[in-house]
């Protein structure tokens, strides 16, 4: 068990006891501090390196929701180059990515990575889609059209939600992602035990604050209105973003949607793995 699983069991122990107890007088209370807890990362108090190639980049910084948003640009010698966003995922950071940036520079395209508020280098306590699908916008406002993104987990359904607004996306790549926040949820009272009496307001919660219904935050429904080519890369043992939620997607046999399955890599060692960034570089160069 690493340090940090050990954080979490702590934290997830503490937690459930209190919520539960809120419960008890407030279910409404309690799912209020359930998706508090929902939305924040359990970061590692571990100062971050940046690699190498993040001391060649230009550092820029934004305001987004009064919080101080944190980020890296690497130009091209072509100054008509295509702009391609990285995009991590919960509880990571862009410096995990230094592999993409190096190989996307090779190929000519202008590079962009951000930290997401709560996350790296980024102010914040908490993340959630809709906060990181509007950090996509701005970036867009700010920097220029993008011709490609790639996200990884949460990253992936926030880049699909942005997705279906961003006309000039050309080029989409999910690794992992989060293809369905309704198992998300069930996933989270799993792992946390709460009393189930709190999830019916929980998810009242959410569709309050979203304005939307819990449905609404789906990449399957989201690829419907989003006209870029997109390559989903998925591991069908991953044990974050289940695959299962990969499979009904995948039988849309959608016209702009392919996928590149792997076993063996979860959830994480996907996107470091040689054959996968081959082939994701190979999506975003071909025509």
């Amino acid at each position: 068990m690493t340090k940090m699983k050990l954080k979490q069991r702590i934290a997830i122990g503490y937690y459930k006891t209190k919520l539960n107890t809120i419960a008890l007088i407030s279910t409404r209370k309690a799912a209020e501090k359930a998706f508090d807890l929902f939305c924040t990362p359990f970061s590692s108090k571990t100062k971050l390196i940046a690699p190498p190639v993040f001391h060649h980049a230009e550092k820029l910084s934004f305001q987004l929701k009064n919080e101080t948003v944190k980020g890296w640009r690497w130009k091209s010698e072509n100054p008509n180059a295509s702009k391609i966003l990285i995009v991590h995922g919960f509880n990571s950071y862009s410096y995990k990515f230094e592999k993409y940036v190096s190989l996307l520079k090779r190929e000519g395209f202008e590079v962009l990575a951000f930290d997401a508020p709560a996350h790296g280098l980024s102010d914040g306590k908490r993340i959630n889609a809709l906060l990181y699908r509007d950090m996509i916008f701005q970036i867009e406002k700010n920097y220029g059209a993008l011709f490609g993104i790639m996200a990884h987990s949460l990253g992936g359904l926030s880049a699909a939600l942005a997705a279906e607004k961003i006309t000039s996306l050309q080029k989409l790549v999910l690794i992992a992602p989060a293809a369905e926040t309704n198992r998300a949820v069930n996933n989270f009272f799993t792992l946390t035990r709460l009393n189930q009496s709190i999830k019916k307001d929980f998810v009242q919660l959410l569709t309050e604050l979203a304005g939307r219904p819990i449905s609404y935050f789906s990449i399957g429904r989201a690829l419907h209105a989003i006209s870029a080519k997109t390559l989903w890369v998925h591991d069908i043992e991953d044990t974050i973003c289940s695959f299962d939620d990969v499979v009904p997607v995948k039988s849309m046999n959608l016209p702009l949607v392919q996928f590149y399955i792997t076993k063996g890599l979860g959830h994480s060692r996907i996107y470091k793995e040689n054959k996968v960034a081959k082939e994701i570089i190979s999506f975003f160069t071909s025509t």
